[in-house]
């Protein structure tokens, strides 16, 4: 059993440095029935810090297969729309939204990749007046993770039985999120200002372009003017403090849409849609996906690909540092929350129009125009290594490296 008194702190970093909940706040929950115990922790804490409501959508791994296995994609197609109307209704409200995602990488595996593709689809064509809400940080909203059993014994296959395997990644958790410290929120406050830090030198150069070079990767990414760097905290249109994702060792902007052109590879696997992609390869012309290729999952990519034409673009550029800590456990996670924070990544699909200056008020047409992409769906896949090289080409077309070998090479 996973240390109690962690699980305390973790419960409460994740209320007041994650969704930093209010007084007299709604609070919003999606979690695995499989974390009860640790969700019904977040419940409590939440009510004690004078939440009016807290709301939680309870999801399960056994029986998501089963609807996949036995529904008719008509009805995985269908979503009510009351369903849409109750998140709607509590974002109105202003509530904050927690997700402790918790998913079996492997669920889905021996699903036809199309029924889930077209079902993944649906989902985000009915949630996407929602998805606004924290795309453009108009809600707070925080991501974190809890072990299951299946998602444990992945990363660690040579455990004796899955309790050992999630205490493991316990530990692993309380290490990455900081809740091993003395003062995990104090921990917190010096790591975002760390990030802020990061972000205001990438802010104040401004460069027009990124140039990645590494094995199986040389691409060139262009930046559109005004493209705001973000990374740790973010706030809220009523100035608001919150933290997207817990862990997080990134600092991200958007690339153009129409601009982006070479060859990139990953280099940790992506999971998507209960399904692993790896060891795959991509292939941009002005901005969208001309050619891919990939050893596994090779049906799942191309159904996220055919999503929508935003879903061929480019919507995030990440910089991670080889040196954070996840990278440096030397695991694998198979959980893109994890794993995108051990790595440079980048994000098909919808950018967030808040890395674009004055982006938040812009209609599509208008952000179109500025090479801010849209799409149904946001997936960051890992491209970053201990071989990564960056440069910077400034306005006045100088070339400065930006990473060198993974790390820094710009004085932050």
């Amino acid at each position: 059993m996973a240390d109690l008194e962690l699980q305390e702190k973790y419960a409460e970093l994740a209320l007041r440095t994650g969704v930093n909940l209010q007084e007299g706040q709604a609070l919003m929950i999606n979690s695995s029935i499989e974390g009860v115990d640790f969700t019904r922790i977040v419940v409590r804490k939440a009510y004690e810090l004078g939440a009016k409501e807290v709301m939680i959508n309870w999801q399960d791994d056994t029986i998501t297969l089963l609807k996949y296995q036995h529904e008719s994609e008509q009805v995985l197609t269908t979503i009510p729309q009351w369903q849409v109307d109750k998140f709607l209704s509590y974002a109105k409200d202003g509530a904050a939204l927690l997700q402790i995602r918790s998913t079996n990488p492997d669920l889905l595996k021996d699903v036809d990749p199309e029924k889930v593709a077209k079902a993944t689809k649906a989902s985000a064509q009915a949630m996407k007046e929602f998805r606004q809400y924290t795309m453009n940080d108009r809600i707070a909203w925080s991501i974190i993770s809890i072990p299951t059993g299946d998602w444990a014994q992945k990363i660690f296959p040579d455990a004796v039985d899955q309790e050992e395997a999630k205490e493991q990644l316990w530990q692993q958790i309380f290490k990455i999120v900081r809740v091993d410290q003395d003062d995990p929120i104090a921990a917190w406050d010096q790591h975002n200002q760390a990030l802020k830090d990061a972000r205001e030198v990438l802010n104040n150069k401004q460069y027009k372009q990124l140039i990645f070079k590494a094995p199986g990767t040389e691409i060139t990414f262009d930046l559109p003017k005004g493209h705001i760097w973000k990374g740790g905290g973010a706030k809220t249109a009523d100035g608001r403090h919150f933290n997207p994702n817990m862990p997080t060792e990134e600092v991200f902007t958007l690339p153009h849409k129409y601009h982006v052109n070479g060859t990139v590879s990953n280099t940790k696997p992506l999971i998507y849609g209960g399904n692993t992609i790896d060891n795959f390869k991509l292939t941009f012309k002005d901005g969208k996906v001309v050619d891919f290729e990939a050893e596994t999952g090779y049906q799942t990519l191309k159904h996220l690909l055919d999503t929508d034409d935003g879903a061929t673009r480019l919507g995030e550029l990440a910089l991670v540092p080889d040196a954070s800590p996840i990278s440096q456990s030397g695991l694998i996670f198979y959980n893109t929350l994890y794993d995108e924070n051990a790595s440079c990544h980048i994000a098909l699909g919808k950018a967030y129009p808040n890395n674009l200056e004055g982006g938040s008020e812009m209609s599509d047409q208008e952000l179109d125009q500025h090479g801010v992409n849209d799409s149904l769906t946001h997936v960051d896949f890992m491209i970053g290594s201990s071989e990564l090289d960056i440069d910077g080409v400034t306005e006045d077309g100088t070339i400065e490296p930006v990473f060198r070998k993974g790390a820094w090479a710009i004085d932050m």
